[in-house]
């Protein structure tokens, strides 16, 4: 009696861990499954939003393109060649940049229309400021890209010293450091690219590194270009004039460093003469000043 009270127990307690087992797993799996539907969902909806706006941008860029053709707007050779100083190569980026132009001093001009004081001054005023403003923002993204070539040069030079000494020819050579430097330094990747792309469509080799040249417009890309033109020209060893001309870009970068450094004891006097100078001269003479105030107007 005693040995069938305990197997019925110790069956019915295996059951019951059976039971609430299989519940237990059956939520987590429902709970999974109803996690990947969302995902899924999710997924599914931010693809056909992004479609979407993608779609949507492609229509404005549309309607921009054929207005301004309807208006007799050609394209600007000066305003292709910077976008392509910046990095945009794409005519969707020239669109933005004309309907941004056209748009936003309509804009502006229309919420200066709603100022009280001065409402004439404020619609010119702010036209253009929107006007001018996506010059500006080009402006500043071409010096920005520039100054970060010029940073990434030493690093680029070095890698093609190791690529060119370990026995790679010079375009294999700068296919392999652009891609190297494709994270670190992602311009000069796209600049080693364009080269690569434009000498398998026919230019030649001088005529493709003479245009980074004139794309870039640093003085160190057209040292470079040119100490390249010598070697290509002349037959010199080209490990040789790399190592020599890496040697000469750190160098400029290390006195450019120094001449900065020193700039910075004279540009430190206006900080110190407008905002230090008046603070210390407020706590050591100030109390001096409250006392002498207190005690002529005691006597």
């Amino acid at each position: 009696m005693n040995l069938l009270f305990y197997a019925l127990t110790d069956l019915t307690i295996f059951i019951a861990i059976g039971l609430i087992a299989s519940i237990m797993f059956g939520r987590a799996s429902r709970a999974t499954a109803q996690r990947v539907i969302s995902v899924t969902q999710r997924q599914q909806s931010v693809q056909r939003s992004s479609l979407g706006a993608h779609e949507l941008q492609k229509k404005i860029f549309a309607a921009v393109s054929s207005l301004r053709s309807r208006l007799g707007l050609s394209e600007n050779p000066r305003l292709t060649e910077r976008f392509v100083q910046a990095g945009f190569r794409n005519s969707a980026h020239r669109d933005l940049y004309m309907a941004t132009r056209v748009l936003c001093p309509v804009l502006a001009a229309g919420l200066g229309s709603f100022i009280p004081s001065h409402r004439m001054l404020w619609i010119v005023s702010l036209g253009g400021i929107s006007y001018l403003a996506p010059d500006m923002i080009l402006q500043r993204i071409i010096k920005r890209r520039r100054e970060k070539i010029r940073l990434g040069i030493p690093d680029a030079v070095d890698l093609l010293v190791i690529c060119v000494d370990a026995g790679l020819g010079l375009d294999q050579a700068m296919l392999r450091v652009g891609r190297e430097l494709g994270t670190s330094h992602p311009e000069i990747y796209e600049e080693l690219l364009q080269i690569n792309r434009e000498q398998r469509a026919g230019k030649l080799r001088i005529e493709a590194w003479q245009a980074m040249a004139d794309r870039c417009k640093l003085q160190e890309i057209d040292g470079f270009v040119n100490m390249l033109m010598q070697t290509e020209r002349f037959g010199t060893p080209i490990a040789r004039a790399l190592s020599n001309f890496g040697d000469g870009i750190r160098q400029k970068r290390r006195q450019r460093a120094e001449e900065l450094a020193a700039k910075t004891t004279v540009k430190i006097i206006f900080p110190l003469v407008f905002f230090i100078f008046p603070c210390i001269f407020i706590v050591l003479l100030g109390p001096a000043g409250i006392t002498i105030s207190r005690g002529m107007a005691g006597h």
